[in-house]
């Protein structure tokens, strides 16, 4: 595995390389291609994948050749999650229950995308309707930890995370509702940004069932921090779909991404509204991450944004999205729903209006509470998740409990106040598996964010996984 293989480049490289004539769009792709053939058996990261691609990264060929490209991302291979809608394909969401037709339209995300001229090469995997951490889901099963098939990739955006560990191409949408980008990024040993809510549209808005689209963002999932920045900018354009979303001039996220961190004040964060679970080797990497921002002149110190207990707000209010979700199922389908999101949608399904506003009053609270802490911090850091990433085969139990304890504690507070997180890869743990470690900033400030992740990237030169010493294994573990 070289640096050679256009399959493990950045989108930047690519993009030069196409502008110096080195290379063809179409030869990405087929690279690209290869290696979804030899690996994708057994890591299991696509729902499906885009006949016309080939076709589409001639289109790309031509338009470079005649030095005419229709966008920043022109012949840059993507994938997206298959909760967004991608034209000519069914959005199925990792569900049975949903409908195989094809979507009419795309997502704003895709079209920012296909403007930009990325070449959407296929749909990844999703747990269903995004709803749990562990990889799975009743339509498409498994999908594997390239750095060990026996752990899991993480979710809701699982095939996302598999993909980009796996060098199918560099740039792949996610959607994140309480950490299913962040989540599966620091598994896989991706940079995963959530933005701020708003900027990246949403349409339809019921893309998560029943108001978790309050809570829901779109957002770059990469193996290179420049590559998140500029995939947000070809995602984050306003559209006339999404009332909601912020109306702000389009940029290049990448612009200021190299001017470090000097000067900026860095909370380290022990607890986000109770004592969270992380485990000593999350710790061990949220200080060393401190350590070297310190090093790079930002003005660290540890500090409590004193929130409220944000976890049952949330469980109610994504409960009351998944009971919803339920409702609308045919009954005669409902046998064929995840059992664990019809645990989590049953113990919600009798929320009343007033719990649903109580709990709503608590993420307003929280929201303002980090943003009095922002008026003191730039950034907040802290842990992605409480551990690596665990056994993809272990069944799923007490998934309301879980989410909590094992999942997304450390992301799905900013979820709720809707402010912008990113996870950067921190190392390997002893086992060589990946960690991540969570930068946040107030609301609207993305730019601080990937200015951070871009200063600890530099600093920490993330791993790349190595999929062919996994092959022979995972075959084996996989029939």
């Amino acid at each position: 595995m070289s640096d050679t293989d256009p399959a493990l480049m950045t989108a930047e490289q690519l993009l030069d390389l196409y502008a110096r004539r080195r290379l063809s769009p179409v030869e990405a792709l087929q690279a690209v291609l290869e290696r979804v053939a030899r690996y994708n058996p057994w890591v299991n990261a696509f729902a499906v994948l885009n006949p016309r691609a080939l076709a589409q990264a001639g289109e790309s060929a031509a338009r470079w050749a005649a030095g005419r490209p229709i966008g920043p991302l022109d012949g840059v291979p993507v994938t997206v999650k298959d909760v967004m809608d991608l034209q000519g394909f069914p959005t199925r969401r990792g569900s049975k229950t949903t409908d195989p037709r094809p979507a009419a339209g795309d997502a704003p995300a895709v079209t920012g995308l296909k403007a930009a001229g990325a070449v959407i090469f296929g749909k990844t995997t999703t747990t269903e309707f995004g709803w749990k951490t562990p990889g799975d889901s009743p339509l498409h099963g498994i999908t594997r930890n390239v750095w060990n098939p026996q752990r899991t990739v993480g979710g809701s955006s699982s095939g996302a995370g598999a993909a980009g560990a796996a060098g199918f191409g560099p740039l792949h949408a996610g959607t994140d509702a309480g950490g299913s980008i962040r989540i599966p990024a620091a598994y896989c040993g991706l940079v995963g940004l959530k933005p701020s809510h708003g900027r990246v549209p949403q349409w339809p808005q019921d893309l998560f069932p029943g108001g978790f689209g309050q809570l829901s963002c779109a957002g770059p999932m990469t193996r290179s921090v420049r590559d998140a920045a500029l995939m947000l900018s070809a995602m984050a354009q306003p559209d006339l779909r999404d009332p909601f979303c912020l109306h702000e001039e389009p940029r290049d996220w990448r612009e200021g991404i190299e001017r470090g961190v000097a000067g900026l004040r860095v909370a380290v964060v022990r607890r986000l509204g109770a004592a969270l679970p992380v485990d000593a080797e999350g710790e061990a990497a949220v200080l060393a991450a401190a350590r070297l921002l310190s090093e790079q002149g930002a003005l660290v110190e540890d500090a409590d944004p004193d929130l409220p207990d944000t976890r049952a707000a949330f469980g109610r209010i994504r409960g009351a999205a998944l009971a919803r979700q339920v409702a609308a199922t045919a009954p005669e389908k409902r046998a064929l729903l995840d059992p664990g999101l019809l645990e989590v949608a049953g113990r919600e399904a009798g929320l009343s209006a007033l719990d649903l506003m109580a709990a709503e009053a608590l993420r307003a609270e929280a929201a303002h509470a980090m943003a009095r802490f922002h008026q003191r911090y730039d950034l907040l850091l802290c842990p992605t998740t409480p551990t690596a990433a665990f056994d993809a085969d272990a069944p799923t139990v007490k998934p309301a409990e879980a989410l909590w304890r094992d999942w997304a504690p450390w992301t799905l507070t900013f979820n709720l106040t809707r402010q912008p997180a990113i996870t950067v890869p921190f190392g390997l743990d002893e086992a060589g598996m990946p960690r991540g470690v969570q930068i946040a900033a107030a609301q609207l400030r993305d730019d601080l964010c990937l200015r951070a992740a871009r200063a600890l990237e530099l600093a920490t030169a993330p791993p790349v996984a190595r999929p062919e010493a996994q092959a022979c294994a995972g075959h084996h573990h996989h029939h």
